[in-house]
Parts: structure tokens; sequence; C-alpha cells
């Protein structure tokens, strides 16, 4: 065979192992998130008409322009963190996806609400539950952060890769991103969007596209496996918080 062609075909077959292997470094370094621009599997846990399936106070949450309105007002306050609870099941391994929005009701420009899952009821009569939460906000800091309602408060904060340990300590390990990167791509007061990723003890939270945490829970003291799924409507000032688009796939664990 001729030299030069020779080495060329050899050239040839090193490029397409180089790009063999690199597919699979990246693939082994892909997230949980492998499927984002998929909807198989997903089921929808809001009609986009009225609360079927939800409980929370009727005097606090509603249906408004085909998304679930959580609302404060002067007059009509939330007295505590209240919450719309989904009553149709109680998910351990999944992924949701959702969008939202945030309005502040005056000009403190306060707004704030959460995503609960994989929690517990802990006031049923108030509505009143605590464990994991998808944070957001409508100011500088919290969307995007893991916060433990009524335990273990912030988990994680934007951008934190995070290993709570066997006795309860906190560890951060490493970083998934910038906390101003985070910040920049959100748009307040309009719609933006969350994806919750729980698989065994491996918790992951996307605002935008965006990975915001990565949460390592091994703490068997704390840490929950399964619990119920809701909306959180913050006390405080007035304001709105607002959800539609609700969808979840369960997850099957290797």
């Amino acid at each position: 065979m001729n030299i030069k062609i020779a080495t060329t075909l050899s050239l040839v077959a090193l490029a397409s192992w180089t790009a063999g292997l690199a597919v699979v470094n990246s693939a082994e370094l892909q997230t949980l998130l492998d499927d984002r621009h998929s909807e198989k599997g997903f089921r929808t846990l809001f009609n986009g008409k009225d609360l079927t399936g939800w409980d929370g106070n009727p005097k606090l949450w509603s249906v408004k322009d085909n998304a679930i309105t959580g609302q404060t007002t002067a007059e009509n306050p939330a007295k505590g963190n209240t919450f719309l609870i989904w009553t149709n099941d109680t998910p351990g391994d999944f992924e949701l996806r959702c969008s939202f929005k945030l309005v502040p009701g005056d000009a403190e420009g306060f707004a704030n609400s959460g995503i609960q899952y994989r929690s517990r009821i802990f006031d049923p009569a108030n509505w009143v539950v605590g464990g994991y939460q998808a944070d957001m906000e409508a100011g500088p800091n919290y969307t995007g952060i893991l916060y433990e309602e009524r335990i273990r408060g912030i988990m994680a904060l934007r951008g934190e890769k995070v290993v709570w340990t066997k006795d309860d300590k906190k560890q951060v390990v490493g970083s998934v991103g910038s906390a101003a990167d985070i910040e920049g791509s959100l748009k307040k007061g309009e719609w933006n969007d969350y994806v919750i990723i729980a698989k065994g003890n491996h918790l992951q939270q996307f605002v935008n596209g965006k990975q915001t945490i990565d949460v390592t829970d091994d703490c068997e003291a704390k840490r929950a496996q399964s619990g119920v799924l809701a909306l959180q409507l913050h006390a405080g000032h007035p304001m709105m918080a607002q959800f539609k688009n609700i969808r979840i796939k369960t997850l099957a664990l290797p």
C-alpha cells in the first residue's frame, strides 16, 4: 500500500476513535437532565381550567388566565406560609417541569414562592407543608436554591454542588454554575421554566435551562425519598404566584 495513503487512513482511524471517546466522556459528564427536549412519559398535573386534584385555601388559590394562581392582598393576606397540595400521589423518583411567574403586589417588590417535593403535611387544616422546596422569588438571591421548609432551611445556594453527610453536615464539593449567570437568565415578572429531578438521594434543579443546584442527601435521618408535591404562597407583602404547564414523569432507579 502507498505509504501516504496508509498514513492518511491511520490518521482518519485515530480521529474517529478520538471522537468516539469524546462522546463517551461527554455522556459520562451529562446531568440527569439528558432528555430535556422530550416530553415522552410525562403526565399533566393541572387541567388549565380548575383546581381538580389540588387542595388549598380557596380564599387564596384560584385559576386565572389558565394558570394556577395564588394571590394575597392587603385585605386578604396569608397569615402564614400556606400551600396548594397535589392530592393524587406522593412521588418518589421523578422529573417535574413547569412554568412560573411572580408578581409583587405593592411598592415593596416582595414576591416569594416555591415548589415543594418529597414533602409532608404538617397542618392539614391550614395547608401547611414542609420538606424540600425549589425556591423562587422576585428578589435577586433565592430563585433556584434548594430550601427545606420547616426542617434544615437552606440546603444549597445557587451554583452549589453539595453533599449533606450522614451526620447532617453540609459540604460544598463543587459548582454547577455562576449565581450571577443564573440571576441574569431570569425574566422578572414574566414566565420562567423550572425543572426538578429527584432520583434516589440525588436532587437537581434547573431554571430556564441553567442548572442551579446539585445536592446529594446522605443524611438518612432527615432525607425524604418520597412525599407530597405542593405550591407555596408566602406570608408577607401582597403578591401573586402563578404556575402552568405542570407535568411529571416517573424515573426508574437502575
